[in-house]
C-alpha cells in the first residue's frame, strides 16, 4: 500500500502524506507494556495513524467490528475475537492483520482470507524463544545439575558423580519431531553443538531437510534410536495423540524426552507409565490440565523436569512480538511483501 508521495517544492523533493495508513491496536493495557516497548509504539505511531485500546480489557467481537470501518491494518495479541462475517461487515479498508503472538487459529476465519485479507504473526519470534528452552531443559537431562543441587540443599556434603549418567551433546543422535518453526530453530542450535539431528515430519521435503542439515527418518526409527527425543508438532487432528502407548514403549531407555509443543501430541497416561518406570527422563513444560494440579502425579517423579509452559517466555521474547509486526507493517507500507505471512493453505498444518 503506498501510504506517500514525492513532490518537488521550493525546499526540494519531500514526501507528502496520502490518506496516513490507520492502524488499530486491539492489545489492552497492561499487556500493552508487556509486550510493546514505548520506542516500538513511537515507530509505529511514525508510519501511521495507531489507535489504541485504552479500555483495560480485550474488546468482545461486537465491540471491535464498531471500530473497523476506515482501519487499514489491526494491530493484535492474546484475546483477539475471532474475524467472522459479522465482525469484518464493516471493515471497509482492513488488508492487513499483524497479530504479535503466535498461532493465528482462534480468529483466522474463512471469512478473512474469502477478503484478501493478509495475516501475519510472530510465532518465528515466539519459537526463538521455545528452541533456546528445548535445548537448555535437554542439556539438564544429559548433565543433571538440578540433581545436584537437589542433593546439596537436602545435606548431601558433596554428592559423588562419577557414576551419574552424565552426557555431552556433542556427538548425540536427536530426533525432533515436527519442522515448523521451532522444530528447524531448534536444529540450527543442536547442530551447532555438535548433534547429530534426525526428524520425522511428512511433510518436510528431502530437498529442505538436506538445506537444514537434518536427516529425515520414520517415527519409529526415531523414538528407538535417538538419545534425545524433542516435541515440535502444531495441534491438528493428526497429531493428536501421535505418541501413545506403542510409540512410547519404543524411546530407548535413558533417553531425554522434551515436550515443550502441546500435551495434545501425547498420551499423558501412557507417558507417565513409561516414565513411572525410570527407564528415562522427560523435561515436560506442557500438560493436558493446566494449571498442573497440586496432587498431580507429575509432581512426585524424580525424574522429570517440570515447568509451567514457559518455554517460550521472555522479556526479551514479548517486546519481540510488537517489534516484529511493526515490522511487517512497515513493509505492508511500503508495498513490500510480507515476511511472516500466513497462508490459508499452510494454516491447516501449523499450530
Amino acid at each position: 500500500m503506498i501510504c506517500s508521495r514525492l513532490i518537488y517544492d521550493l525546499n526540494g523533493w519531500q514526501e507528502v502524506p496520502i490518506d496516513r495508513l490507520r492502524v488499530l491496536v486491539t492489545v489492552p493495557q497492561p499487556l500493552r507494556d508487556h509486550i510493546m516497548k514505548p520506542a516500538t509504539l513511537a515507530r509505529l505511531s511514525g508510519l501511521a495513524e495507531a489507535t489504541l485500546n485504552e479500555h483495560g480489557r480485550n474488546w468482545a467481537a461486537s465491540e471491535l467490528a464498531e471500530r473497523l470501518p476506515g482501519v487499514d491494518v489491526i494491530l493484535a495479541s492474546w484475546g483477539l475475537p475471532a474475524l467472522t462475517d459479522a465482525v469484518l461487515a464493516r471493515a471497509d479498508r482492513l488488508r492487513l492483520v499483524a497479530y504479535g503472538a503466535g498461532s493465528v487459529k482462534g480468529f483466522a476465519t474463512p471469512a478473512l482470507f474469502d477478503r484478501g485479507i493478509a495475516v501475519c504473526h510472530a510465532a518465528p519470534r515466539i519459537a526463538d524463544s521455545v528452541a533456546e528452552f528445548t535445548v537448555m531443559v535437554a542439556l539438564m537431562g544429559l548433565r543433571r545439575p538440578q540433581d545436584f543441587d537437589r542433593r546439596m540443599k537436602a545435606g548431601e556434603a558433596w554428592p559423588k558423580a562419577v557414576d551419574a549418567p552424565l552426557y555431552e551433546i556433542a556427538g548425540k543422535r536427536v530426533g525432533l519431531l515436527g519442522m515448523g518453526y521451532v522444530g528447524r530453530r531448534t536444529a540450527r542450535l543442536f547442530l551447532a553443538l555438535g548433534a547429530d539431528v534426525w526428524c520425522y515430519d511428512p511433510y518436510l521435503s528431502a530437498e529442505e531437510a538436506a538445506a537444514l542439515g537434518v536427516v529425515p527418518t520414520t517415527l519409529d526409527d526415531l523414538l528407538r534410536r535417538c538419545q534425545i527425543v524433542s516435541v515440535h508438532l502444531p495441534v491438528t487432528e493428526e497429531t493428536h495423540h501421535l505418541l501413545g502407548r506403542r510409540e512410547l514403549s519404543l524411546v530407548a531407555d535413558g533417553c531425554v524426552f522434551v515436550n515443550c509443543a502441546r500435551a495434545w501430541t501425547v498420551d499423558q497416561d501412557a507417558l507417565l507409565a513409561e516414565l513411572s518406570t525410570g527407564r528415562f527422563w522427560a523435561a515436560l513444560d506442557v500438560f493436558d490440565v493446566e494449571p498442573l494440579p497440586a496432587d498431580s502425579p507429575w509432581r512426585r517423579l524424580d525424574n522429570v523436569l517440570l515447568t509451567p509452559h514457559v518455554a517460550g517466555l521472555t522479556r526479551d521474547c514479548y517486546y519481540g512480538l510488537t517489534e516484529q509486526m511493526v515490522d511487517e507493517i512497515g513493509r505492508f507500507a511500503a508495498g513490500e511483501p510480507l515476511r511472516y505471512y500466513v497462508t490459508r493453505e499452510a494454516l491447516a498444518h501449523m499450530a
